[in-house]
């Protein structure tokens, strides 16, 4: 599948070498340059200062030299002059699932690089979870095919996301180094989700992740961190203590003050980005070189309506943070946690030519942006190159069922000949030590949901084993209440196993079997039929479509479940809403704080109920 790369495209040492030497010479302008791009700002991360009337020359992707108009001494091919223009470098992403985007990465790259967002950190627990051994091809795939954003992957430490899954990666001591031997653009280690795991030497995960944690040390790369939940200093100096350089899943402003004063690197994304930006310049925080901002997931639907990393910026600027730091917030500050300013984060020699014009600084407003030393946008439209990738069956076979799944499947069959039954149950986030229980009715031997009570079913099917062996339970506050109807995906992090959730067994097993026909995505269906769908035919999680591709089957599901009566009840996470589900692709998480939760069958969990903080399990009736 993979053609030869250029030798300015993916960062391998013997090309880097040769680039460099050729760099060198066209600064002291004892070799030609491709193109002098002339600017009448620009913005110097480093200093945090504006330059005036400046020259970037540029050799291949890379920039030569930086300096005032005129003071390179060398010969262009072509010169570009923009002098109402002012420059900044590109922007960049410390944390960011590409597939909750749900798009391919070239298409992806088409989306997001007319907002600025020439790099990113990919992390990679996702597609590595659906395909470990192929994560790392897929991921460089696109840049070899010449797709001017780059992508620096970080290996999933969450494959599994615990000891109580599986399915179709597993990555530890001996996977971890072998990804960081192979590539230079692999940064480090994908965020440490399960801390019950890190923490706990009796935890079935501890030998796996700290194996990965030590192939990261070995290599002298960066541990990403997922501290969700963890707010007490002991917890927080242990989570930092562990080696976890950062944490994106800081809610609060007095959160992210105590993980930045014990060392962490803090990601901050958009729903919580304005209270915490305020009230860091409130606490009268001074440098700023240990934040970023990140997307984080962030869904095609969703940057088409408010934008990328460009919008981050934005409200950043709008909550009271100068233009320049904020900036410096998604360019030198992740490419330094990272430790990839030697290829960008800043408009100077040696790094991509990746930069981003502006026409009104206060506003970042985006008139063009260029990488690769390419013009790779106008305004708001893509015009760079977009390599054409009939992927694999490895990336679009992987929804893996041999069989027809039928209504029995989600049958949940009484302990005893009552009338009723004592149920498990949880809810959307339900991050709680103990589940809840619930007398449920018991009709012809199967226990029953309960509409009138916000009780509906809930299910995982595997999608690996090709069994399609099925895990299932009651819900509160989830779900159709609207009879014979269910949805379900294949996007539910972070196993990304089908989930379904259903007013009938029947309508349950048709949209499992709907989603394993078309190789993931979403499925809608009410009345006996399917009356929406929205195809991830790439992994299960994403499509080799254009946004706007995707957007109109997304606005189409959205309408056919604007018919159904949805359940609903509020629960911890304020990012719960009533109305259609969509959130329910998260609430599969099994990471802290997490603790009882739903996964697919396992030796560990047989009918996948647990706890996955201590590794109990509990029948889902008794």
């Amino acid at each position: 599948m993979s053609q030869t790369a250029s030798a300015d495209l993916l960062i391998e040492s013997g090309n880097e070498i040769a680039v460099r030497q050729d760099l060198t010479l066209v600064a002291l302008g004892k070799r030609p340059a491709d193109l002098v791009l002339q600017v009448g700002r620009l913005l110097d991360v480093h200093s945090r200062s504006w330059l005036a009337n400046q020259e970037i020359v540029i050799k291949g992707r890379r920039i030569a030299y930086v300096g005032p108009a005129g003071s390179w001494t060398g010969e262009a091919a072509r010169r570009v002059h923009e002098p109402d223009l002012a420059a900044v470098p590109g922007f960049g992403e410390a944390h960011k699932h590409i597939e909750s985007s749900h798009l391919t990465p070239e298409y992806e790259a088409a989306l997001v690089m007319p907002h600025g967002v020439t790099w990113v950190c990919e992390a990679s627990h996702e597609f590595s979870n659906v395909n470990g051994t192929r994560n790392l091809e897929f991921w460089l795939e696109t840049r070899r095919r010449g797709l001017p954003m780059k992508i620096f992957p970080l290996p999933g430490s969450a494959v599994p996301p615990t000891a109580y899954e599986w399915g179709g990666g597993w990555y530890g001591y001996d996977e971890q180094k072998a990804f960081l031997n192979e590539s230079l653009m692999v940064a480090g280690l994908d965020e440490v989700m399960d801390w019950p795991a890190v923490w706990n030497p009796e935890n079935p995960s501890y030998s796996r992740l700290w194996g990965m944690i030590r192939a990261t040390f070995e290599a002298r790369g960066v541990i990403e961190g997922h501290a969700a939940g963890l707010r007490d200093i002991p917890t927080i100096s242990a989570f930092a203590a562990a080696g976890m350089a950062s944490d994106h899943e800081a809610w609060f402003p007095d959160e992210v003050w105590d993980k930045l004063t014990h060392g962490l690197f803090v990601e901050l994304r958009p729903h919580s980005l304005p209270d915490i930006i305020k009230g860091l310049i409130a606490k009268g925080l001074s440098d700023w070189s240990q934040v970023a901002f990140v997307t984080d997931d962030r869904s095609a639907t969703d940057t088409l309506k408010l934008g990328a990393t460009d919008y981050n910026v934005r409200l950043a600027i709008e909550s009271g943070l100068a233009p320049e730091i904020a900036i410096q917030c998604v360019t030198i500050n992740p490419a330094r946690h990272m430790r990839l300013t030697p290829w960008v984060g800043s408009i100077a020699p040696g790094r991509f030519a990746d930069i981003v014009l502006l026409d009104d600084v206060a506003g970042l407003s985006i008139a063009k942006v260029w990488a690769d030393g390419r013009l790779v946008s106008e305004g708001k439209v893509f015009v760079g190159e977009l390599p054409k990738i009939d992927w694999p069956d490895w990336a679009t076979s992987t929804v893996k069922i041999e069989r027809t799944v039928t209504a029995e499947d989600f049958r949940i069959p009484a302990s005893s000949n009552g009338p009723t039954a004592k149920a498990a149950l949880l809810r959307p986030f339900h991050w709680h030590d103990d589940f809840i229980t619930m007398d449920l009715p018991v009709v012809d031997g199967a226990v029953e949901r309960d509409p009138d009570r916000n009780v509906t079913k809930f299910a995982i099917v595997d999608r690996f084993s090709g069994q399609a062996k099925v895990a299932k339970m009651f819900w509160l506050g989830t779900g159709p209440r609207t009879p014979n109807a269910a949805l379900g995906s294949t996007l539910g992090h972070d196993k990304h196993n089908i989930w379904v959730v259903g007013s009938s067994d029947a309508a349950m097993a048709m949209v499992a079997n709907a989603l394993a026909e078309q190789q993931g995505g979403w499925v809608l269906v009410t009345g006996g039929k399917v009356v929406a769908r929205v195809r991830y035919e790439v992994g299960g999680l994403m499509t080799a479509r254009p946004a706007e591709a995707l957007d109109a089957e997304m606005q189409a599901l959205y309408a056919e479940g604007a018919k159904i009566d949805w359940m609903y009840e509020p629960t911890f996470s304020p990012r719960w809403w009533p109305g259609f589900p969509e959130r329910l692709a998260f609430a599969t998480l099994t990471c802290a704080p997490w603790r009882w939760v739903l996964v697919a069958p396992s030796e560990h969990a047989p009918e996948g109920f647990v706890n996955v903080a201590t590794g109990e399990t509990h029948p889902v009736v008794w």
